[in-house]
């Protein structure tokens, strides 16, 4: 009998777990509520943002010469070194001025002839003039002396042309630098034969300071970019002008800023592309013709601009842009945004979103559109990371302070 009432507490227990097991299995006991998802949001608010645009391009030279021979003749001497720096009208070459002397100094002796004759011819006209008033000699006579006179000064005159014709031919046996700049190969030596009739090439100086880069644009890019040189964003000169700041081939930046110049007036219909050109100063020579540098152009200020960091946008597989946005009654929705670039590890946002718009960048993985969740506030979004590319194919980033539309 004790041992019957012993066992009837532990069954008593076992029964009662038992009608719990079976009452919820039937549905009887309500099952816990699921936990609301957590996310993280990062509030949108408007900034300013200094634009730039970034544009692959080419060096080339602020000036080019080619020398060529402009008299025929055989080269003497060379007087340069290849590759040195030189100053205008230092002497290159040397072609055998003998033949040229020679014909100069039968020219001077035609104007010397030429001279004398008028001088003789002036004297006769002179008297002939003073005989005629007295009727002394015929009127045909005073104007044939008046007409050798004539002729005489015809004479002198082009004497005088055929004297600086041969002194100009005189002076091109002395191949002279006509720019200052820094000289290539020489193309003739020593004991060569030039020709002026097929101007014979005999090297090329190239002035390096400064130097151009010439730019690649797309022609819609090259659209606005005129557009806000004419609204006035984009200053091409004047103390604001926009500056340029060049990447070189090895990925450092070039110590010297250029200025922008001039945009082409024809678009390349193989590429769809516009020249855009820059200048910069060269001083150290660091710069080299044909080399391949990537420009950033300082467009200016957009006071408007959104600032999205970069963990809380996605691509479909379209490649579009897309935002998880939470609303007012907590709930996520979907958003498409239109892409202007980056700045840092955030894009800018062009359309999609407005003022105040919470977007989830955290916890994304845990949520679908039209889910409630629980938002909390993202104030220390990831570090920079600049060079990230413009959806369009032009890198066009922005540089803002760490500040500039933090959440409040």
């Amino acid at each position: 009998m004790q041992a019957i009432t012993a066992l009837r507490g532990p069954l008593l227990a076992a029964s009662s777990i038992f009608t719990m097991v079976l009452a919820a299995c039937r549905g009887d006991v309500p099952p816990a509520a699921a936990p609301v998802p957590k996310v993280s949001v990062f509030t949108v608010h408007p900034g300013a943002v200094a634009v730039t645009t970034e544009l692959p391009g080419r060096t080339s030279p602020y000036l080019v010469a080619q020398v060529r021979a402009r008299v025929d003749g055989i080269v003497q001497s060379r007087n340069f070194i290849e590759g040195a720096d030189l100053s205008a009208g230092q002497r290159l070459y040397q072609i055998d001025p003998r033949p040229y002397q020679a014909a100069l100094d039968s020219a001077q002796a035609a104007l010397q002839k030429a001279l004398a004759n008028l001088a003789t011819t002036t004297v006769q006209a002179e008297r002939y003039k003073v005989l005629a008033a007295a009727s002394a000699v015929s009127k045909q006579d005073y104007d044939n002396a008046v007409a050798a006179q004539e002729e005489a000064a015809a004479d002198v005159s082009a004497g005088k042309a055929a004297v600086a014709l041969a002194q100009i031919n005189l002076d091109y046996t002395n191949v002279a630098a006509p720019i200052s700049g820094r000289i290539g190969p020489a193309l003739v030596t020593q004991g060569a034969y030039v020709q002026a009739s097929t101007a014979t090439l005999m090297a090329t100086i190239q002035s390096l300071d400064p130097i151009y880069v010439d730019l690649s644009q797309a022609s819609v890019e090259g659209l606005r970019l005129r557009r806000d040189a004419a609204s006035g964003r984009l200053r091409l000169n004047g103390p604001h002008q926009a500056k340029v700041r060049l990447i070189l081939e090895d990925g450092s930046t070039y110590s010297h800023t250029g200025t922008l110049q001039f945009s082409d007036i024809s678009v390349d219909q193989t590429t769809g592309s516009v020249v855009v050109r820059a200048l910069f100063p060269n001083p150290r020579g660091v710069l080299l013709p044909g080399m391949y540098v990537r420009a950033r152009i300082d467009e200016g200020s957009d006071d408007k601009s959104l600032l999205v960091p970069e963990v809380g946008v996605t691509h479909d597989a379209n490649g579009q842009a897309t935002a998880m946005v939470l609303g007012l009654d907590n709930k996520v929705d979907l958003r498409s945004l239109r892409l202007e670039g980056t700045s840092g590890d955030r894009w800018v946002v062009q359309d999609g979103l407005k003022d105040g718009d919470r977007v989830i960048v955290s916890g994304l993985q845990r949520i679908h559109q039209g889910e409630l969740v629980e938002a909390v506030e993202d104030t220390a979004p990831t570090a920079a990371t600049a060079g990230r590319s413009d959806p369009q194919g032009t890198l066009r980033s922005v540089d803002v302070p760490a500040v500039v539309a933090a959440a409040n």
